[in-house]
């Protein structure tokens, strides 16, 4: 979730972008603000293109965004409603010096928020983010001359379109064809149901879309998690579709229903799609994947038979995408379900993951379900832990570092420890003060000592 700024607080950028309630703190003032430190980031003449997805409130931000852009001299160009890695993948394609796309991806249905997306097609870095919060802070914004601002707003209408091509061209289309697979489609009510159901038609599927209206108020929470797919689910198993998929918000996220009408956690699904890219597709170099803290230690175990070195970063799509552009990989993903296809391009891309999860299936001639019952199976407890500020968090963190420093620790990210049987990583949260907590293992039993194991550790140290 985006975090509200205080007076006192310097820091507009979260995990994601910036977000927040559409006006209380997302207010047309606050915006103009924001968007006003991102035209004066960009050199004067720069080519930008803004999109949207569909929540409430962004027809106002969007044109609040517009304006303040044209203000400081860049060209703006306006994509209207599309996923944002569709966005992401034209700016990367049309010579545009960067992109805005208005979004909360997954945050509830009261938020909206921004992103910055640089000429490459990928989230602005965390350098450029602070230089943009120093503008807005500083208030130095550039002011051209009044003879200078001629220059008229102009539509881009080829955007999803595009993007879809482009994923059609990485896949061998004619074997997903012949399959004629049942797919249950899921985009929340928003901008997904732009262009994952054309894809699906277009790949030859028999495609059901559930909460496929445009909305400002959707059907499901915005977020794809089990508890918020469990009618998707049953739509699933009771048309006996092969698979269902759900999407966030703008579509960047992509998690699985298998034909059982199962949830598959993103990282497992990421498994079964980097076994497909090394397997059967041959892209075996650079011989590694990129993912965060927060996947399990599945990911060494399973790609390790494949050759594939496993490199672990912070939580957040931006840290994974600049950790592959900079060292190279041939996918990156989070446990969220995003999942990152360098071929394609360097961010998490909700339909071209479904595009290769279909051509997985389609060279494997097997269900989901049955590839899904191949892994181990693992218990999995996630909770947070209200915490009064960051320094709480950095204590709790460097005690468990001494409790369990016989163990495996990487410490990126707050602490993840692994042994054998079971791992945990505990982490202050980007979004909120919490910590988050996260534990697996073999076994219920073993998950359940742990959890009370760190989380009294943790508890007794905050008293």
């Amino acid at each position: 979730m985006g975090v509200p700024v205080s007076a006192t607080s310097k820091k507009l950028f979260g995990t994601d972008g910036v977000r927040g309630v559409v006006n209380k703190w997302l207010t047309p003032e606050q915006v103009t603000r924001l968007a006003l430190a991102i035209g004066s980031f960009f050199k004067e003449g720069s080519k930008l293109l803004v999109g949207r997805d569909a929540r409430a409130g962004n027809s106002f931000i969007v044109n609040s965004v517009i304006s303040a852009l044209l203000s400081t001299g860049v060209k703006v160009y306006y994509a209207g409603l599309a996923p944002t890695p569709a966005l992401q993948y034209y700016v990367k394609h049309h010579d545009f010096d960067g992109g805005v796309i208005v979004t909360a991806s997954h945050n509830p249905p009261e938020y909206s928020g921004i992103k910055v997306i640089m000429d490459d097609g990928i989230e602005a870095p965390r350098d450029v983010e602070s230089e943009i919060e120093a503008i807005y802070w500083e208030l130095k914004f550039r002011r051209p001359s009044w003879s200078t601002l001629g220059g008229d707003i102009r539509r881009v209408d080829d955007v999803n379109e595009f993007y879809i091509k482009g994923i059609l061209d990485l896949l061998d289309i004619e074997r997903i064809r012949r399959q004629k697979m049942k797919v249950v489609v899921d985009p929340g009510n928003n901008v997904g149901s732009l262009t994952t159901p054309k894809l699906l038609r277009a790949l030859n599927m028999k495609v059901t879309v559930v909460n496929g209206d445009l909305s400002h108020i959707p059907d499901r929470p915005p977020e794809p998690v089990p508890e918020n797919l469990q009618e998707t689910a049953s739509i699933v198993k009771a048309l006996k579709a092969d698979l269902g998929i759900a999407h966030d918000g703008d579509a960047d996220r992509a998690i699985f229903i298998d034909d059982g009408g199962r949830v598959i956690p993103g990282d497992r699904s990421a498994i079964l799609l980097c076994k497909h890219i090394v397997k059967n597709r041959g892209e075996t170099e650079p011989s590694r994947v990129v993912t965060a803290v927060s996947s399990s230690t599945l990911v060494e175990d399973l790609l390790r038979k494949y050759g594939i070195e496993v490199i672990w970063t912070r939580v957040g799509s931006i840290d994974i995408s600049r950790t592959m552009t900079s060292i190279g990989a041939i996918a990156g993903f989070e446990e969220n379900g995003g999942f990152m296809y360098p071929r394609h391009q360097y961010v998490r891309d909700g339909a071209m993951a479904l595009g290769l999860m279909l051509e997985f299936l389609s060279t494997e001639r097997r269900r989901l379900s049955e590839l899904y019952d191949e892994m181990p199976k693992r218990h999995i407890i996630k909770t947070k832990i209200p915490i009064k500020n960051r320094e709480e968090a950095l204590k709790a963190i460097e005690v468990l570092k001494v409790q369990y420093r016989s163990k495996r620790i990487i410490d990126v990210d707050g602490i993840k420890v692994i042994d054998k049987s079971y791992w945990f990583l505990v982490r202050p949260s980007g979004t909120e003060p919490v910590l988050r907590i996260f534990v697996e293992s073999d076994t219920e039993e073993l998950a359940k000592n742990i959890y009370n194991e760190v989380v009294s550790t943790i508890k007794d140290l905050l008293r």
